[in-house]
């Protein structure tokens, strides 16, 4: 996508990024967010893709696992130098990061519905849980090289530990010894690098056996370690070198087995800063309520309720208000016009749409309502605000001409125009002339536009063109204060006269100037006021009703819902019922049978009854079936018998015709009201109450239901 650094500034993107750049863990993420520019279709849909899904994470409270992190480029690159070893907070950054994506592996298989794009995308990558072991082996949880990470380590730590507990035994003694002779100055003892040494007054050191190591500024004191500890004292100075050599040993041998995951890791850190970036998206996303719209491939754009991203976080800081506007563009409407008075929200409208397009093509989610469209443009191209420049000594309206020398040799059918009071610098008349010369030639180039101007010609000439519109910003004319809402459809007045007169310009001015300005102008002035108040009265009634027509289908479909649910629940409850109703049957025949063994009857007698009570029960449930088998059985095979000698899809559908007029002449002659009636394979009888087409309701005397009538039997 083409875009000139001047219209990115103008559009204001690059203090956009500045608002998302600090959401990133990673310096290099904010740096990267700061270079963001718009993107190819794919790229930008699978960023904004799983941008919306890390953004639902925070609204579902299935928070990511996703924490600060120290990225590890610099080691990647160090590691594959022959012999090289990395410093102990390296092995640790790796094992981080490692376990960072081990954990991402495993929570977003638990939600795939809500994270199919990062489900995807981190699934395949390899994960090597045998870094993190190589790193648990040689570290402990401190980042500090275990005792165990080789044997010759833990000897030789071993031995320091002796020697240290040799050191603490025999200086502990000779303090106690010179420390009775009273040789010890009051303070005994004291650290001299890293050492503990005796006190001694100077006037007995001769008599203490060591090792000098100071004397205190006035001479009285002098600082000796015994004898007894320095022979141990070197000993663990020699154990401590031997430590540091191991380690260093180890660590080298660390370094050359992560090495041989150094492309794994490379993965690794190029996902979790492209994570890193889509969470800092996600984030500020959620400071501006952003959205993921539908994204078109044909050129269809509907902005509903857009904010401008940086007014909301301003106005919202100052507890303002904002105004969220909507528009269309499409290949039928490819050019809206706004005109209206002066700072009633002309330019911030044009740089709403300019920064939304270049947000979405960017991958950044947008304020805008989530049943919004949008499409890419390849080309975005802004003339906005005055563009004077001092040192080429150009005026405003010259550098202006300048640029649209340049748009006019790039747009084409993919270009989005953003242009700010169009035709303006010059002569009224003739710089009206040459802007609609300027209008004519984008909309036969088939241009996108959004322009501003307060132009009568150009409103006139819009009107003409089936492909384009007019629009206004909507103006109080009682109050003359700016409503800050885009109305599409209707060219709006500058209401110059209105704004002159509330700003106490005398009204003899006023007068004299209506004289001077043609009357057909001033009329038609008037007509647009007076046609702009009344579409703004339709298209409020239009809303309200639409809202209104709205909230009935949504009750209608309520009801309806609630209807179908009863309906069916009725339905179950007759089911339950004759089931219900058949076991109490079922019940009082074995209570009868009880009784009559109770009275003395015959066992055998009771037995016999009850097992011609089974077999009833038995050919109640097989005998419809077998029949119904038998019946089937003939008709097919006359059926077959039929279809060798005839065609055989004509046959299927005759057969299938004259069934169905007979079921239906069958039923027309006792399907009336007061027949007494049963649902097919049901054993609870009802009445006909009332028959409505197809649909009829049985009385089975508790309760009524509505059914069809292909699913009742007579009795």
């Amino acid at each position: 996508m083409y875009i000139d650094k001047e219209d990115l500034d103008e559009l204001e993107f690059p203090q956009l990024l500045a608002e998302i750049s600090p959401f990133a863990y990673s310096p290099k993420t904010r740096e990267k967010i700061l270079q963001l520019r718009p993107m190819e279709i794919d790229e930008a849909e699978l960023s904004l893709k799983k941008t919306s899904e890390y953004l639902s994470s925070f609204e579902s409270s299935n928070a990511i696992p996703f924490d600060e992190y120290e990225d590890i480029e610099s080691e990647l690159k160090l590691m594959l130098i022959e012999n090289y070893r990395l410093e102990n907070a390296a092995f640790i950054k790796i094992k981080t990061i490692t376990e960072q994506i081990g954990k991402l592996q495993k929570f977003f298989p638990t939600m795939p519905e809500t994270f199919p794009t990062l489900l995807e995308e981190v699934s395949v990558l390899e994960f090597r849980k045998e870094i993190i072991e190589k790193v648990d082996k040689v570290f402990n949880r401190f980042g500090e090289v275990k005792n165990e990470a080789s044997p010759a380590l833990k000897g030789i730590r071993t031995e320091i530990q002796l020697a240290k507990k040799a050191i603490q035994e025999n200086f502990n003694r000779a303090l106690t010894t010179y420390g009775q002779s009273d040789f010890l100055d009051d303070i005994r003892e004291t650290i001299i690098d890293d050492q503990r040494v005796l006190a001694v007054k100077s006037g007995f050191k001769k008599r203490v056996a060591g090792r000098t190591l100071g004397i205190s500024k006035t001479g009285s004191i002098t600082y000796i370690q015994p004898d007894s500890v320095v022979k141990h004292y070197f000993k663990l100075r020699e154990n401590e070198e031997e430590e540091k050599k191991e380690i260093d040993k180890v660590l080298r041998k660390l370094t050359a087995e992560l090495a041989e995951f150094q492309p794994q890791l490379w993965r690794y850190q190029i996902y979790i800063f492209d994570l890193d970036l889509i969470r800092a998206k996600a984030k500020f996303g959620e400071l501006i309520n952003g959205v993921l719209p539908k994204i078109n491939h044909h050129k269809t754009l509907r902005l509903r309720e857009a904010y401008h991203p940086l007014l909301w976080l301003r106005n919202k800081v100052e507890n303002k208000i904002i105004h969220p506007q909507s528009l269309t563009l499409t290949d039928h409407n490819r050019i809206i016009c706004i005109s209206g008075p002066n700072a009633g929200g002309k330019s911030i409208t044009l740089k709403t749409v300019g920064l939304l397009q270049l947000m979405i093509q960017s991958g950044i989610l947008v304020p805008v309502h989530p049943k919004s469209e949008m499409f890419f443009f390849e080309k975005i191209m802004t003339d906005i605000g005055d563009n004077q420049s001092i040192e080429n000594h150009l005026s405003t309206y010259s550098s202006r001409l300048k640029k649209m020398s340049g748009i006019i040799r790039e747009a084409d059918a993919n270009t989005l125009l953003l242009i700010d009071e169009f035709g303006t610098g010059s002569d009224p008349e003739l710089g009206g002339a040459l802007a609609e010369s300027f209008m004519e030639f984008f909309y036969d180039k088939k241009s996108f536009a959004i322009i501003t101007t307060h132009y009568t010609n150009i409103k006139l000439v819009i009107e003409q063109l089936p492909n384009a519109q007019n629009a206004a910003m909507l103006f109080n004319e009682e109050t003359l204060e700016p409503m800050y809402k885009l109305e599409v459809g209707q060219a709006g007045s500058s209401f110059t006269f209105e704004v002159a007169e509330k700003n106490k310009i005398p009204r003899f001015i006023i007068h004299s100037a209506k004289k001077k300005v043609e009357h057909d102008i001033v009329n038609l002035d008037k007509t647009i006021v007076k046609l702009q108040q009344e579409k703004f009265e339709v298209e409020k009634l239009k809303s309200d009703l639409a809202e209104r027509k709205e909230s009935v289908e949504d009750k209608r479909d309520n009801l309806q819902k609630l209807n179908d649910q009863l309906q069916q629940k009725l339905f179950n409850f007759q089911k339950l019922y004759e089931e219900e109703h058949r076991k109490l049957q079922f019940g009082n025949k074995i209570e009868t049978f009880i009784d009559s063994y109770t009275k003395g009857k015959s066992r055998k007698d009771v037995v016999k009854d009850f097992v011609k009570l089974l077999e009833q029960e038995k050919f109640r449930k097989l005998g419809n079936d077998k029949d119904e088998s038998k019946r089937l059985q003939v008709v097919k095979r006359k059926i077959t018998q039929q279809l060798k000698k005839e065609d055989v899809i004509e046959k299927i559908a005759e057969t299938n015709e004259r069934l169905e007029e007979q079921r239906k002449t069958d039923r027309a002659v006792w399907m009336k009201i007061g027949q007494r009636v049963r649902i097919t394979g049901s054993t609870s009888v009802g009445t006909i109450e009332k028959i409505s087409r197809n649909k009829v309701i049985v009385n089975y005397g508790t309760f009524k239901t509505t059914i069809n009538a292909d699913e009742l039997e007579r009795i």
